[in-house]
């Protein structure tokens, strides 16, 4: 039997492979219970040009008052929105999504949103 992230894993696989094809940087998530993290990674090489979560001291933060800190959708979507703040100035205005397997919902759909909203294409 596979397990629950054998098979998310797995299913990234065929995204990542997808989107290497495309030579364009990728934006990826991982999430656990308690954080979000996301990175945009450059597409020759796969050196991390920027990235932003919910363990940085900004982010603690302005998350200190809220109840559940990181492992929630409005905590993702300030990391999303940090992120495309960071990528601007950096530089970089498309990316393609790398959701590495997890479901277009919840917290890696907030993210993505705000990031969007933030300037980021893709």
């Amino acid at each position: 039997m596979i397990e629950k992230k054998e098979s998310r894993l797995r299913r990234s696989r065929a995204t990542r492979v997808r989107i290497a094809l495309q030579r364009v940087n990728r934006l990826t998530v991982n999430r656990t219970n308690q954080h979000i993290y996301a990175s945009v990674v450059s597409a020759d090489g796969g050196k991390v040009l920027v990235s932003a979560s919910t363990v940085e001291p900004e982010v603690r933060k302005e998350l200190a008052s809220v109840k559940g800190k990181g492992g929630n959708a409005s905590a993702a979507k300030l990391v999303g929105t940090r992120l495309a703040q960071k990528a601007r100035a950096a530089g970089i205005e498309t990316v393609a999504f790398d959701r590495a397997g997890y479901r277009f919902h919840g917290r890696v759909k907030a993210l993505a949103e705000a990031a969007r909203e933030a300037g980021l294409k893709f």
